[in-house]
């Protein structure tokens, strides 16, 4: 296959598929169903999934599967072949309307936060009908949201589907007071993805790479990014060849793929694709990070997607590039070429200034980790504190719209700012600021702290709710409105004063910002432990039950279901660490330490001076002997842990305890690295596994 115009989507059951193969009105209902909204009739359905299983069956498939999302941060899947039994003893081939709406996977051993016990074990999964289903590995993939039998949401999907429609509504109220003809608003979202690649064989000789997905232990390599060499530099041809065959496999799936280059540190390299519908790009980025790992392993490398794999250089992330637009191709966020146009712009900006500010908690908690957490702030991604950049023309125009006065553009016109009149903003308006969580990019909003092996759903989610609950409030205050225009800046005024604490155009990275956000009051909440319990605040249950995106029960149990897997994966990190350091970094400290004892005997008998072996010697012993009590102490915690009661007491006993003794581990550990020859040392090194690509 060498012309992407002609497999490109050869894999999707896309539009140009369905409208080949699907009656004309059922393909209009469809069509209708994707873009609007509505239901589907149960024939309809059943024409649907006959084709879909023709066209699927055509193309070598055997077994169709419901794709959902649940709470682990992966997807799931079951697969159920389309064979279905004759009275002759052979098989036909069927798929019906009914399997393909719904599907009974088992709900009991997904995290649930509680909604579900062991013995509850039914669970749904519905159809989402606006995502395509497509052909992986023989397969027939139909994205689905997941639900217990009792209702409670147990994935991640349905409140992103929900906090769509939500958004939608309410910026729709917003355009038919401009005007607007649009009848509907769909989010969409380009997530930019980065992530390391190793080679295999050096991948397989490291335990906490293999059960943790980042190094537990290593000393730093005597060559990092400090040359800035990496950043866009020529891409091996390894790496070359691994990026061709990715991009082929995700064009086949219709993911565009569009941009590809080498990041900071080096093994590390990013993939960014063109924005689509955000339950798309969920699905979408959530399958590229699939077939990323996957395809690695066929060029002999491992895709790492942990947010940190190697400390003392960048970790990953993934850049969340969120818009609205209305379904007559208009973009919200783009501040247009009339002043007309800038008024809604501004209006819908200074909604999103609002929400920001007055739900920062939920933005953070959005892409709260344990493995998150060891990136956020670190010179290599935003901090904690959430703000938002705008750059400095905005700027100069949100404060002149604040104080009334007159603004000068630069062909020397000057405006008065208000509903009246405004000047025309050039389209580059904005310089990219790195530090910024949230950073105006001419036509959209980068929401750049969410950590690379994140789903994007949870984020997109909560964006999407708190920019509706906004917009809601305005709608509320100007519908009916006797004099709009006067209204609607007193508005934005009043808004503007009230939450423009939250906008910071500075360096995210400098010391001095963190005293001036707590100057300004802003949260700033360091671990996920600090940032998760805020889902069950009573402004955040308020907010989401008003518009039915999540019940109080299912924010509590999120909340717990999060919590704990917090907790385990720092288990499982600290248990690992105790496995390499007993079973083999001791044993490697042990046996160099006899080998210069014997060194020392031997120069001592031939009367040579032995000063540097026994200083060695009497070093390494020092080193072993701290590693001795670092593991006691480290194995002491991780069973103290085990009679922690509450799931929040838990997991600060996890952050505060048990992950310093995993630090003070990994120190003294990395120094004897330092110390012990290569030959000796059981795995490889930073420098072999960032270098030896």
């Amino acid at each position: 296959m060498s012309n992407v115009t002609e497999y490109f989507g050869c894999n999707v059951f896309n539009e140009e598929t369905m409208k080949s193969l699907l009656p004309k009105n059922v393909y209009k209902a469809l069509l209708n169903t994707q873009r609007m909204g509505t239901s589907l009739d149960a024939d309809v359905a059943d024409v649907i999934a006959a084709s879909m299983k023709d066209w699927a069956v055509s193309k070598g498939a055997t077994h169709y599967t419901h794709w959902f999302h649940p709470l682990t941060g992966y997807s799931a899947e079951k697969h159920d072949s389309f064979i279905s039994p004759t009275n002759d003893g052979k098989v036909i081939m069927e798929f019906s309307g009914k399997e393909l709406i719904k599907g009974e996977p088992d709900a009991s051993s997904f995290p649930s936060g509680g909604l579900r016990a062991t013995f509850e074990a039914r669970g749904y999964t519905a159809w989402d009908p606006t995502s395509p289903a497509f052909i992986k590995d023989d397969t027939l993939y139909i994205p689905t949201a997941f639900c217990s039998y009792t209702g409670e949401i147990l994935d991640k999907k349905t409140p992103l589907l929900r906090s769509m429609e939500v958004l939608s509504e309410q910026a729709v109220r917003i355009l038919k007071l401009f005007g607007s003809q649009a009848t509907r608003v769909i989010t969409t979202v380009g997530p930019e993805q980065e992530y390391f690649l190793v080679d295999k064989k050096l991948y397989d000789q490291r335990k906490d790479l293999i059960f943790t997905g980042r190094t537990l232990f290593g000393a730093k390599a005597p060559r990092g990014q400090e040359l800035d060499d990496h950043y866009y530099g020529n891409i091996k041809d390894r790496v070359h060849n691994y990026m061709k065959d990715l991009d082929e496999e995700l064009w086949k799936l219709g993911i565009y793929a569009k941009t590809e280059h080498n990041e900071v540190a080096p093994a590390q390299h990013e993939l960014a694709p063109i924005f689509t519908t955000s339950n798309v790009a969920a699905d979408q980025n959530a399958l590229t990070m699939e077939i990323m790992k996957k395809l690695a392993l066929k060029h002999g490398l491992v895709c790492l997607l942990h947010e940190k794999p190697f400390a003392g250089v960048n970790g990953s992330g993934k850049h969340n590039n969120w818009s609205m637009n209305t379904n007559l191709g208009e973009n919200l966020l783009d501040p247009g070429d009339s002043p007309k146009d800038n008024i809604q712009f501004l209006t819908f900006l200074i909604a999103i200034i609002k929400a920001v500010d007055e739900y920062a908690d939920l933005l953070r908690l959005s892409v709260a980790s344990a493995s998150n957490d060891h990136r956020l702030g670190a010179n290599e991604a935003p901090p904690a504190i959430i703000s938002i950049f705008l750059g400095s023309e905005i700027q100069q125009i949100l404060d002149a719209l604040e104080t009334g006065r007159m603004i000068k553009t630069g062909d020397s016109q000057e405006f008065v700012i208000g509903v009246e009149a405004l000047p025309n903003f050039p389209k580059d308006n904005t310089d990219r600021n790195r530090t910024s969580p949230f950073a105006f990019t001419g036509n959209k909003f980068e929401f750049r702290s969410l950590g690379s092996a994140d789903t994007i759903s949870c984020t997109n989610t909560i964006i999407n709710t708190i920019v509706a609950n906004s917009l809601r409030e305005f709608a509320d205050k100007l519908e009916g409105s006797s004099n709009f225009k006067k209204d609607l800046n007193d508005l934005l005024m009043e808004t503007l004063k009230k939450h423009k604490r939250v906008i910071f155009n500075g360096n995210g990275y400098d010391a001095s910002w963190v005293e001036e956000a707590a100057r300004r009051g802003l949260p700033n909440y360091i671990s996920t432990v600090d940032a998760m319990p805020h889902y069950t605040d009573e402004k955040n249950v308020t907010l989401f039950e008003s518009f039915r995106v999540y019940s109080r029960t299912e924010l509590q149990a999120r909340t717990d279901a999060l919590l704990e897997t917090y907790s385990r994966v720092i288990n499982i990190e600290a248990l690992t660490m105790l496995d390499m350091a007993k079973k083999q970094i001791l044993p490697a400290g042990i046996r160099y330490s006899a080998a210069l004892a014997k060194a020392v005997n031997e120069k001592m008998s031939a009367g040579i001076d032995a000063s540097l072996e026994k200083k060695l010697a009497s070093r390494v012993s020092e080193l072993c002997n701290a590693i001795d009590t670092a593991v006691s102490d480290l194995d002491s915690l991780v069973i103290a842990a085990c009679d922690k009661k509450g799931i929040l007491e838990c997991a600060r006993f996890y952050r505060d305890k048990v992950f310093a003794s995993m630090q003070s581990l990994r120190a003294v550990a990395d120094e004897l690295e330092m110390a012990v020859p290569e030959d000796l040392w059981p795995f490889p090194t930073y420098g072999d596994l960032m270098f030896r690509v």
